[in-house]
Order: structure tokens, then C-alpha cells, then sequence
């Protein structure tokens, strides 16, 4: 038995439904839901069949009708326009995963829910058995902007020892976070980056590098500017630094989260109203190979040093760190984020053998609509296209007003109302499920071939070809598919994502 999409769109509009209560196996455990769509999409896929080795997957979300299944066979399907050829036997990079970070504010916003349902949210990110699979979190060392206000692991001014460095503030929030996502998925990959050093690090002495209504900087002599280093450029300083890292590995070891990779520092080029430090890349290059490399290596930390988060369009920042011999042999990765998306691919051909990493997700408006979820797949196949082993969103949760500590807005997979506790999916988490629900870690992007540039394949390892298409246009199109395994052809609704999954077995199941 299977419902037609005709069928179910007449459906769904007779019927009004807020509240489900939902098994593990299911979708959610006893949390409201704002919408009764998320549940029922669930249908089509439950009643299919299991196909014969060899059949394809075809799911599909448009804005009004979001995951559903429709058929697909293989057949001798021909086309002269929109062809796209998988060639499997040209491979490119390892996709290590994707994931999203862990902020104080999305903790928040979980923490109006029940303890039980808090946790079914954080269970639908992290796991082999979530919706979104989550292989990967970023937390921030110290504040960010979407912190309930600011703070660093160590406010003792001139304590160069780190005697009274303490993770005492992320036992509050981040840790709890953390530690839920790794109930669900214990293998997954922590990385930390600061987005601003203690302040007395500074030479403002303060966490912003420019002034607003949200922060207290003082005056105009105390902004910062691109191009000009904030940090205290002094050896003591610098090692105390190192140490802070260092520090901030252990301390997250101890509390059982094994952190495998730092980022020196979130967006170096950036003068911000909010947590932020300007970093000259020669400076980052003197931190990272004279100080934070060796540190690291005498601590035994065991944590990887990756140059990011890069968010300018510009190679030769990138190459006067990588182009430093003591800051190079260092160096584990690239990060990129933001206006860094213009360079990674020019960082992918001139360091080929060092992995890449899209950091954050453009943040939006707050929208959390459809066009949000159709400008992210842009992001999210230029990134992979040029490279990148992995990407990441940003705030998995946020409330309703989506706010941060400065008062932008932004977009979140996950929305929690705090007055009603509704729950609502925004378009974004459907686009995420698209890509990592079906691309398995280790997973490697495939060539394409043809006119069409909003598509994207992987083959998993194993065996099965994950497709991922998507139809920009306000009417239905066809595309004709070329594969190993044969010809499909598939007619697209407007402005809808489509994954097609085929090459598996009986046993591979939604």
C-alpha cells in the first residue's frame, strides 16, 4: 500500500493536527508539534514495500508538501536535455559528515521543554537512527554571540599559569548539550574555537572589537581594525594562550568529551559588536608554530590544529599561514565560512592533501522559510563541489524570537516556541535530512555530467549512490538520470529538493 501525493495533499488540508506522541522508532517522544505534516510524510515510506536489490529511492520535499516518497524505476529513458550522468569511476573527497554547534541560547530554548521531550529534539540531530544523523559539533571556547552573555574560561587578569582557568560556566549548558547529542551518537567528533581570548588578553581589554548599543566599549580608540592584531603579541601572553587551549582539551576530556580538533580563531579578519579578536595571518602563523603546535605536542593533547574559521576571500591569508614552515607542520585543516566560500576552492587545488571544512552556515534572517532552505543548498553544493570534507550549520535550536545576544535574528533548524512549547521543523532541517540522512560518513562525492547544476551524488560506502537534485524553477521538470545500474526518469515539482538513493538492498530502509 502507498499514498498517492495527490491523495495526501487533499488530506492534509482537511486535517488540522498539533499534538503526536511518537516511539523511538517513530519521529518524536512526547513533544507538541506544531504541524501534523512532519508525521504523516512518514506514511508513504512506512507502507512501501521492500524493493528488489537494485531499486530506487525517491524522496522528495517541496514547501508544501514536505518528505515524501514517490516511484521510481529504472528503464530505457532517453533525453537530449537535462541528462545528468553519474560517473561513479570519478571519484573526489571523503565526506567526513555534517553537523551543526552547540550554543548556550539553543540549550536555552530546549530547557522550557520536559526533560523527556528536551532530549527527543537533541535525538533527532545525533545517531545512526536520527533524522539527521549529526556526525559532527562545533562548541565554542568562551563566548559567542549566541551565549547568554559574555564570558571566557579564564576573567583572571595576568593569570598566565591558568590557575584559575575553569570550565565551570559550560557545565551549565554546553556540556549538558554535548553530552546528550553523545548519548545518541557516541563517536561524535567534537572541534572548539574560540571567538574571542580573555579579554586581558586584549588590547582593548574588552570582548568586542567595535562599539554598539549591546556592548559598553568605551570609545572609538578602543575599536579594532582589519589588518591589525588585537591579541597582546607578547611571548607570555602567547604561551599563556597556548596553555588556555591546552586547558580547555583536557578539562572537556575529563568531562568525557573528547575534543579532536581546534580552530585557532572564528572569523580572524572580522571586527565584530560581539565577541570577537582581529588576528593578522602572520600572527596566527607565529600563535600556531611557536607557541600552540608546541604546547599541544608537550600536553600529548592528542587534538589536531586546524587554520579556520576563514571568512575572506583571500588566498594569500591563507597562504601566509600555510607557507610558514614551523606553523604548517602544525597544521590539520582548513575552515571556512561566510565570504571564504570565494576561496576554498582556490585552497583546494593549491593544498590538495589538507582536509576542508565548511564551518558555519549562512545564518539568514530569522525567515526559517523556503527561500532559506533553497539559498543553503547553493551553499551546501558549492562547498562540497570545491572540496570541502564536511558542513556544518549553525544553531540547531533557537525560540521563537531566534534572536542572539546582539539582537540578529536568525535562522535555526528547530524552532521551539517558549509560551506554547510547540515544536516547529523549519524548511532547512528537511533540506539537511536530503543530504545526511542518505550520505554515510566515508562517503565519497561522485562526477556529474550534463546542464543541470543543482545536483550533487555521493557513493556510500556501502555501495549505494546517494543523488540529490534540485528543481529552481516554478513549474515541474524532468531530468533524465544516467547511472551504472541504468537509466530513471524523474519529473521534479517546482522549487523541490529530490534525493534518489539506488544500488541497495532489501535491507536498507528510511
Amino acid at each position: 500500500m502507498r499514498i498517492s501525493k495527490k491523495r495526501l495533499h487533499g488530506f492534509l488540508k482537511t486535517i488540522k493536527f498539533h499534538t503526536f506522541i511518537r516511539r523511538r522508532a517513530f519521529f518524536m517522544h512526547k513533544i507538541r508539534i506544531k504541524s501534523f505534516i512532519h508525521s504523516l510524510f512518514f506514511f508513504p515510506i512506512l507502507f512501501y514495500g521492500c524493493g528488489k536489490t537494485g531499486a530506487i529511492k525517491w524522496l522528495a520535499s517541496t514547501n508544501d508538501l514536505r518528505w515524501y516518497q514517490e516511484s521510481l524505476e529504472f528503464s530505457e529513458a532517453t533525453g537530449t536535455t537535462n541528462v545528468i550522468g553519474i560517473i561513479e569511476s570519478q571519484a573526489g573527497q571523503v565526506i567526513d559528515g555534517f553537523g551543526a554547534c552547540f550554543n548556550e541560547l539553543g540549550w536555552d530554548a530546549l530547557s522550557v521543554l520536559g526533560t523527556d521531550s528536551r532530549d527527543s529534539v537533541v535525538s533527532l540531530f545525533f545517531g545512526p537512527e536520527s533524522e539527521l544523523k549529526f556526525t559532527l559539533g562545533r562548541v565554542p571556547i568562551g563566548a559567542n554571540d549566541y551565549a547568554m552573555d559574555w564570558y571566557s574560561l579564564n576573567d583572571s587578569a595576568g593569570d598566565f599559569s591558568m590557575k584559575y582557568f575553569t570550565i565551570s560556566r559550560d557545565r551549565e549548558r554546553l556540556i549538558p548539550y554535548i553530552k546528550t547529542a553523545l548519548r545518541y551518537e557516541p563517536q561524535l567528533r567534537i572541534w572548539g574555537s574560540p571567538w574571542c581570548p580573555p579579554v586581558w588578553m586584549k588590547n582593548n581589554g574588552h570582548y568586542a572589537c567595535r562599539m554598539s548599543e549591546v556592548n559598553d566599549l568605551c570609545c572609538v580608540q578602543k575599536e579594532g581594525k582589519e589588518g591589525i592584531t588585537q591579541f597582546i603579541m607578547q611571548p607570555e601572553y602567547l604561551g599563556a594562550y597556548a596553555l588556555y587551549f591546552s586547558r580547555f582539551v583536557q578539562a572537556y576530556r575529563a568531562e568525557g568529551i573528547p575534543v579532536y580538533a581546534v580552530h585557532v580563531q572564528n572569523e580572524p579578519n572580522s571586527c565584530q559588536n560581539f565577541p570577537s579578536c582581529i588576528w593578522k595571518p602572520s600572527d596566527l602563523a607565529i600563535f600556531i608554530g611557536r607557541f600552540l603546535g608546541p604546547k599541544f605536542d608537550a600536553d600529548q593533547t592528542g587534538a589536531e590544529i586546524w587554520y579556520g574559521t576563514i571568512e575572506r576571500p583571500h588566498i594569500r591569508n591563507i597562504d601566509t599561514v600555510m607557507e610558514d614552515d614551523q606553523a604548517m607542520k602544525y597544521i590539520k585543516g582548513l575552515g571556512f565560512q561566510w565570504a571564504g566560500k570565494e576561496v576554498i576552492g582556490r585552497a583546494n587545488e593549491k593544498y590538495p592533501a589538507i582536509p576542508l571544512m565548511e564551518t558555519e552556515s549562512e545564518c539568514g534572517d530569522g525567515s526559517n522559510d523556503w527561500k532559506a532552505a533553497e539559498y543553503t543548498f547553493g551553499l551546501i553544493r558549492h562547498y562540497l563541489e570545491n572540496g570541502a570534507n564536511s558542513y556544518m550549520y549553525w544553531n540547531m535550536v533557537l525560540d521563537e524570537t531566534g534572536k542572539s545576544r546582539w539582537g540578529w535574528k536568525q535562522n535555526s533548524l528547530i524552532t521551539v516556541d517558549r509560551a506554547s512549547k510547540k515544536i516547529t521543523f523549519n524548511p532547512e532541517f528537511y533540506l539537511f535530512k536530503h543530504f545526511s540522512y542518505f550520505i554515510e560518513p566515508r562517503a565519497q562525492r561522485i562526477v556529474t555530467r550534463g546542464n543541470r547544476k543543482e545536483v550533487a551524488a555521493f557513493k556510500n560506502p556501502s555501495g549505494s549512490v546517494t543523488v540529490v537534485i534540485y528543481n529552481p524553477m516554478d513549474t515541474d521538470d524532468e531530468v533524465v538520470v544516467n547511472t551504472s545500474m541504468g537509466n530513471f526518469k524523474a519529473t521534479m515539482a517546482p522549487r523541490s529538493f529530490n534525493t534518489f538513493v539506488y544500488g541497495i538492498g532489501n535491507s536498507n530502509k528510511f
